[in-house]
């Protein structure tokens, strides 16, 4: 499968279509955890560090957020909503310089751990999709 990523400029927010809930019954939120968990891993040592605690207790809190979040947005339950109130990600990202470039880092991760996962082409293309155009909304910074 080919990771496209679409161009974007800071500010855009095309419209995105969340990942088809068989994404979450393929992988379980088992399997769901680690992918989030082994994203992070390789973003740990990425040039996009600094946008994550930089404790380990803090850095289990970010994964474990951001797996609720998945979990949720695949279908599964609110898991993210019980813990942290309505997601509203562009805003809980804002305090953080979300740039074209760690866009690009955080979504090359995403194809790293995608890539060897065996798992149906559809349901990559539906979670990476979504994943693509989510990203955008994230970015707040041009540079």
């Amino acid at each position: 499968m080919q990771f496209n990523i679409t161009p974007a400029q800071v500010g855009t927010r095309p419209p995105v279509v969340k990942p088809s809930p068989q994404v979450l019954e393929f992988l379980g939120e088992e399997g769901m955890r680690k992918l989030v968990s082994d994203h992070y891993d390789l973003l740990r040592q990425s040039d996009i560090k600094g946008l994550f605690p930089p404790t380990d207790e803090g850095f289990a809190l970010a994964k474990q957020h951001s797996a609720d979040f998945f979990i949720q947005i695949c279908g599964g339950p609110d898991y993210f909503n019980q813990n942290r109130g309505a997601p509203m990600m562009a805003a809980r990202h804002q305090p953080f310089r979300i740039t074209p470039k760690a866009r690009q880092i955080w979504l090359e991760s995403y194809a790293v751990v995608l890539s060897q996962l065996d798992m149906p082409e559809d349901l990559k293309e539906s979670l990476w999709g979504y994943l693509d155009i989510f990203s955008i909304w994230m970015m707040n910074t041009p540079e």
